[in-house]
């Protein structure tokens, strides 16, 4: 994997909405945050466009990140936001001039197809982590003050390294390997296709919101007929957010969901990690050879 160059005080960052609309002014916080990282803030053409429920018509978005991805000057591409959409406009993208000249690509939910195709497809690296909308201070739940810090270590070239205590349904064991995954609806959407993840020997990491048990055992049971968890290292279950039951219980949590659908791989299975649709989503490095410890008491994920 190539490890895009560490951001540098100077340097410009690029803001994309590559799937759902966003509000106008929702980045005016972004933008003062980024600026006393440093940073130079660049809006992507179309960046406040609106079509239906699109930041603009599939073509507006793949424009606007192409450009993105394309122009030298920007040394980081930030998503406003996730929703739904990224999957429309992959396969429009052109990566030649991206992979002469790698840049971090930073975004978390709908942007997981985003990761996944530049990691396998590119063999770049990309960070899981907050994005651009959510510094805006109206939010009901703003991206947490840590994980900004840590999302500014990680662009500037800090490696992070987390340690936290063990959840109850977290299994023991200790593994290494590439760390790949993302949002569990979009994982599915993938699946087949050449921007799922190559899960054999990985780190795979998971995280959902809102939606109801059930749904939630369907996916789990969908990648594990599929067979993306057969071959892999580790897992690492990050924030299972709002989830929804029926009026007649499933019976059982999101997390024992999970730990059920994956009890019969011999892995180390990290819970709780915080990552995902809430205040605290630290970033995460996708496509970097990571090392998953998890002990009776407490667990780590440390990258190399």
């Amino acid at each position: 994997m190539i490890t895009p160059p560490a951001l540098k005080k100077g340097d410009r960052i690029g803001i994309v909405t590559p799937a759902g609309r966003i509000p106008g002014g929702a980045l005016d916080n972004a933008v003062k945050c980024f600026g006393e990282w440093g940073l130079e803030v660049v809006m992507a053409a179309g960046v406040y466009s609106v079509f239906n429920q699109f930041g603009g018509s599939d073509t507006v978005r793949v424009s606007g990140l192409q450009a993105m991805l394309d122009d030298e000057s920007v040394s980081a591409v930030i998503c406003s936001r996730g929703g739904y959409g990224c999957v429309r406009i992959v396969d429009e993208l052109e990566f030649t001039s991206f992979m002469k000249k790698p840049k971090w690509l930073v975004g978390y939910s709908d942007v997981t197809v985003l990761h996944s195709h530049i990691n396998r497809i590119c063999g770049v690296e990309t960070i899981h982590g907050p994005m651009a909308a959510e510094l805006a201070t109206d939010k009901k739940k703003p991206v947490s003050g840590r994980s900004m810090k840590l999302l500014r270590e990680a662009l500037f070239g800090t490696l992070p390294a987390y340690y936290l205590p063990n959840h109850k349904l977290s299994r023991t064991g200790r593994a290494t390997g590439v760390l790949t995954g993302g949002n569990l609806s979009v994982l599915c959407s993938i699946m087949g296709s050449n921007s799922a993840p190559v899960t054999r020997g990985c780190i795979l990491f998971i995280e959902e919101v809102g939606e109801y048990l059930y749904h939630l055992d369907r996916m789990m049971m969908a990648l594990k007929r599929s067979g993306m968890f057969e071959p892999v290292a580790g897992l690492v279950v990050g924030g299972m957010t709002g989830m929804n039951d029926n009026d007649v219980p499933f019976g059982e949590s999101a997390g024992e969901i999970i730990a059920r659908a994956v009890s019969d791989y011999d892995i180390p299975v990290m819970f709780g990690f915080p990552a995902g649709h809430q205040p605290e989503n630290h970033p995460l490095i996708m496509g970097r050879e990571v090392t998953l410890s998890v002990e009776e008491r407490t667990g780590s994920i440390t990258f190399r």
